[in-house]
């Protein structure tokens, strides 16, 4: 299947005006201020370097914190320091969204300058509570303010924001009504892997699920098991142990109180349904980890004690799944095996990030917790592709319309049209 969206490579930037809008939403130091990661900052250096070197005059319009992350909330300036080091040439730092001395600078940008205008989330349209409340289309968010004042000064729009592609915000979906726009190579990358994934993948395609958050390994079970895309979903973490409740293996009644805190309890019908129509896709756990007398012991999942929590897959587990994996010629992963922060319990993450690792199938994976984890023992250039985002990665992969998706795909129609 194609993928649908207009790519940078080849495109003339020539005394264009480009609009970027990235992802440079960066955790501050409580205390300081100060930016305490640049991870994402570094990452879109290479479209500004690409648009720069092209010729291009450029704009970024960025968010730092919100309403729902107020200790966050601030200006850019920073930002455009870390980036005038990083690019190794001046950009200005305009505390100003849309306002006169935005409109002016902009209009006043030459080939070669940059400048960053203030933070988005400074506008009412743009923090998260408007949009929940609001609810405006791409084409009613045209009439605000930012689009109004911005979209005329432009002549091509371009996003590499894939982490905030679930946001249905102005910055994010309006602009491709109005302007010429082109996918960032990042963005671009992220949605041609993501999209592969789910539609042209090569098989036998396995996915590991697992982590603690087993809303969002459930969420993207169902796309992938009903258009046949996963081969094999090996089970994990918190949603191993579901799994085993629901093939009726009794998981102890510590184990069983614990999902009940945490409402997980709900998940064991959803997982019996699969096991029902899909019993030939999954492998489930065969032993697993547990403390005991201090120390790490593991047990058949056959025979589990009534008094533990299950911290980590066996080394049995490992190993099937590890033959599994090497056999893959697509992998998908999300989600540690186990708590792997823990020392005693590290094994089963461990071993799975290695054997995905070592399989000569494309990997990919995605979310916080799973990069760090997989960062943690592995080298990560040995993993095909590493996803920048997390709650927009598992809304993708789990068949829901992203918002930044849906505005870019119906951009590449109008402009190839």
């Amino acid at each position: 299947m194609e993928v649908r969206m207009t790519s940078l490579d080849g495109m003339d930037l020539r005394g264009k005006k480009v609009l970027l809008r990235p992802d440079i939403n960066a955790p501050l130091d409580p205390k300081t201020r100060a930016i305490v990661s640049d991870d994402r900052i570094v990452k879109t250096i290479p479209v500004i370097k690409s648009l720069l070197d092209g010729g291009a005059a450029v704009a970024i319009i960025a968010h730092q914190g919100d309403t729902l992350d107020y200790q966050n909330l601030t200006d850019l300036s920073a930002h455009a320091e870390r980036i005038s080091e990083l690019i190794s040439r001046p950009v200005e730092y305009i505390d100003d969204v849309c306002g006169p001395t935005a409109v002016a600078r902009v209009k006043a940008l030459k080939p070669g300058e940059i400048v960053i205008l203030g933070n988005l989330r400074y506008l009412t349209e743009e923090v998260s509570t408007f949009e929940k409340d609001v609810k405006l289309t791409a084409e009613q968010y045209t009439k605000t303010r930012l689009i109004q004042r911005l979209a005329p000064l432009f002549d091509l729009y371009v996003n590499e924001a894939f982490s905030a592609a679930h946001r249905n915000s102005a910055s994010m979906v309006a602009f491709q009504e109005l302007l010429p726009t082109a996918a960032g190579p990042l963005l671009f990358r992220e949605y041609s892997e993501l999209f592969k994934v789910l539609n042209s993948a090569e098989k036998p395609v396995a996915f590991v699920l697992g982590g603690a958050k087993i809303s969002d390994a459930f969420g993207m079970m169902k796309p992938v098991l009903e258009n046949g895309t996963a081969d094999k979903i090996l089970t994990t973490g918190v949603t191993g142990i579901v799994f085993l409740a629901a093939a009726g293996i009794a998981i102890g009644e510590k184990e069983t109180e614990f999902l009940r805190g945490k409402d997980l309890l709900v998940f064991v019908e959803e997982a019996k349904g699969y096991l029902r129509d899909y019993a030939d896709k999954f492998l489930l756990p065969i032993d697993l980890a547990y403390e005991k007398d201090g120390k790490r012991a593991e047990i058949d999942a056959a025979n589990l004690p009534d008094d533990a929590l299950f911290t980590d897959i066996g080394a049995k587990t490992i190993a099937a799944y590890a033959e599994v994996l090497a056999g893959a010629k697509t992998i998908f992963a999300n989600g540690p095996a186990g708590m792997y922060e823990d020392a005693r319990f590290a094994a089963g993450t461990k071993g799975i990030w290695q054997a995905i690792a070592d399989s000569e199938g494309h990997s990919v994976i995605g979310g916080g917790d799973t990069v760090s984890s997989a960062s943690k023992f592995i080298d990560l250039s040995k993993i095909g592709y590493v996803s920048t985002a997390g709650g927009a990665m598992v809304r993708f992969m789990s068949g829901k319309k992203l918002p930044l998706i849906v505005a870019m795909e119906k951009a590449f129609e109008r402009d190839r049209g």
